[in-house]
């Protein structure tokens, strides 16, 4: 068979998509390969094609098992023999599948690096016919990326217990300095290098300070997003849960998900997500690496992550189909303080400047008034063009700023007064007159600061104490206590001019975003019935809705609306796999409407 003849017959594409095919024939050609490119963009493809017209097995060495599992299904679904070896199976099941790839029966092997590592391991797969090896999440490998693993970091023996046998990397995101630590530490010859554009045209992407908790801006931005699935991502445990539990109160279907809870109950809410029987996760960054749900409609920030490669990759796993989906970072200056605190508890060590280099680039981003898609691609040494209508800052209307310059020094004023000894809920007491116990107790009734900040209200001080936060006019000392910096002295003293967006004071509520839909081109209401057609076959068959048929599968079906198999083949994602397993189904709704 030709390549194209399977992509078309395995995997349902009558074309490939860009750099795909560039990255196959090298693979076939032999070679070393480092792949980046962003979530979405066809990276597995590019390993699973190949193999399927090469002599020999694939190892394919993955980070997380649920990742490993979910490619191990869609690929079974797909015709093509595959496995895996960890420890989620029993030692009877491990031996059937060392038998099975003695006896070449199986062509893509999927393993975690911890168990490639191992010498008993690494010595049966000497014993075995490998074409190539394939290392996913490739940035794991690098010190400095941003979600270094160890066990990674030993993967360069691999060409020193396999000195003729390729190795393709690939992961979605890397700078120039993380690229060149890949290729050094696996020891690529002379690799082909394949850099994919940043720019993902189908996502949004928003960035807006968080107003207190941030919960009226999320039900806000919710209500553009019903019925649809999401993850909400947070910084700590407490937090998941109580935001799934807010959320849960106003009628949305939200489940929490952190590494705190059991292996069972994190297995259950995986689970119930990929099968669209859960529809939002509110969850730590411990969920969701390598996730392979393909319809994630959105993908919302309450903190601060604390890299720009973190973000990314978080926002990436929203629209991996293609179709438009929406992402929101809601931020505050406490993030930034808070994640400084993380760092500066690390050793002293190269990487710990790194690390603070890469939250400033994080805090840039955040707070930029440009393209948000070109300053992630700036980051990653990409250069694209604005994208016009892809992200908040290139659809705002003219911005206005309003002085609160005067504000701002009855604010530093109050800290100082009070004797620098209290956080920014107290001094906004002292400010807006309040008869608090604490404050009468404290005689700051008495002074001159007492009350002269009632015409602003609460959360518009906060705001202003917020903004000379990130300034650095102020910054937090123990107990969250505020203190004046120099720079916050000389504001004081009236050396300095204070703006800030008048919409990030006015507090107006977010204006009604046009809602993300993807129903203009097609029959809504046949959609659903082909969802619901979907649902019932991937319960009959114990697996995951997106693996029956993708969301842009089923878009295609109900506009297309074939009425025969060779007009089915002509559907995007279905091949002649696919068609035999599930086409007969959905080609007789089809033919009843």
């Amino acid at each position: 068979m030709s390549k194209l003849q399977i992509l078309e017959d395995y995997f349902g594409h009558s074309g490939f998509r860009p750099l795909q095919e560039e990255v196959v024939d090298a693979i076939l050609a032999q070679q070393d390969v480092l792949m980046i490119l962003p979530t979405g963009g066809g990276k597995s493809l590019c390993y699973q094609l190949p193999t399927l017209l090469m002599d020999g097995v694939t190892v394919v060495v993955s980070p997380l098992l649920a990742l490993m599992h979910d490619q191990v299904t869609a690929l079974k679904a797909n015709g093509i023999s595959a496995a895996m070896l960890s420890s989620m199976q029993t030692q009877e099941e491990s031996h059937q599948i060392e038998s099975e790839l003695k006896a070449g029966r199986i062509k893509l092997l999927y393993v975690a690096p911890e168990r490639l590592l191992n010498p008993y391991f690494l010595g049966f797969l000497e014993q075995l016919s490998i074409n190539f090896f394939v290392i996913d999440e490739a940035h794991c490998v690098s010190e400095w990326g941003h979600e270094f693993r160890e066990h990674y970091r030993g993967l360069s023996l691999l060409k020193e217990r396999f000195p003729q046998t390729p190795i393709a990397a690939f992961t979605a995101t890397a700078t120039k300095v993380v690229e060149e630590d890949i290729a050094a530490n696996l020891r690529l010859h002379a690799p082909k290098r394949v850099r994919g554009s940043l720019f993902r045209s189908n996502l949004t992407v928003q960035a807006q300070h968080r107003i207190k908790d941030g919960r009226d801006q999320l039900l806000e931005f919710l209500k553009s997003h019903q019925n649809s699935a999401g993850i909400i991502y947070t910084l700590s445990r407490k937090q998941t849960e109580s935001v799934a539990h807010f959320l849960q109160t106003k009628g949305i279907e939200a489940h929490a998900y952190h590494a705190g809870l059991s292996t069972e109950e994190k297995n259950r809410t995986y689970k119930a997500f990929v099968e669209d029987k859960v529809q939002i996760v509110v969850a730590t960054i411990a969920f969701g690496m390598g996730i392979d749900k393909s319809n994630i409609r959105f993908v919302v920030h309450l903190s601060l992550p604390k890299t720009l490669e973190n973000y990314y990759q978080e926002i990436g796993r929203a629209g991996r189909d293609g179709l438009d989906s929406e992402t929101l970072l809601l931020f505050s200056a406490q993030d930034i303080v808070q994640q400084k605190s993380f760092i500066e508890a690390l050793p002293d060590t190269p990487y710990k400047q790194h690390a603070f280099d890469k939250l400033d680039a994080m805090v840039r981003f955040a707070n930029s008034e440009s393209c948000r898609h070109q300053s992630i691609a700036a980051y990653f040494d990409d250069r694209i063009e604005a994208c016009g209508e892809k992200c908040d800052n290139c659809t705002a209307t003219e911005i206005q700023r309003v002085d609160i310059t005067e504000a701002s020094r009855k604010l530093l004023s109050s800290i100082y007064r009070t004797g620098q000894n209290f956080g920014l809920h107290y001094i906004i007491d002292v400010l807006r007159g309040s008869r608090e116990q604490r404050v009468l107790q404290n005689a700051h009734d008495k002074i001159t600061v007492y009350g002269i900040g009632e015409e602003f209200s609460r959360n518009q001080w906060l705001t202003i104490g917020d903004k000379l936060l990130e300034l650095g006019a102020v910054e937090l000392g123990e107990f969250k206590v505020y203190r004046l910096t120099p720079f916050g002295v000389e504001v004081l003293k009236g050396a300095h001019t204070i703006e800030i967006k008048k919409e990030r004071l006015s507090m107006q509520k977010a204006a009604p975003k046009r809602r993300v839909t993807f129903f203009d081109d097609y029959d809504a209401e046949l959609f659903d019935k082909l969802r619901d057609l979907r649902a019932e076959i991937a319960e009959v068959n114990g697996i995951p809705p997106y693996i029956v048929f993708s969301d842009k599968t089923l878009k295609d079906l109900s506009a297309k609306k074939p009425v025969s198999k060779e007009e089915m083949l002509e559907v995007h994602g279905i091949g002649e796999v696919k068609y035999e397993r599930y086409g007969e189904a959905f080609l007789t709704l089809l033919q009843e409407q």
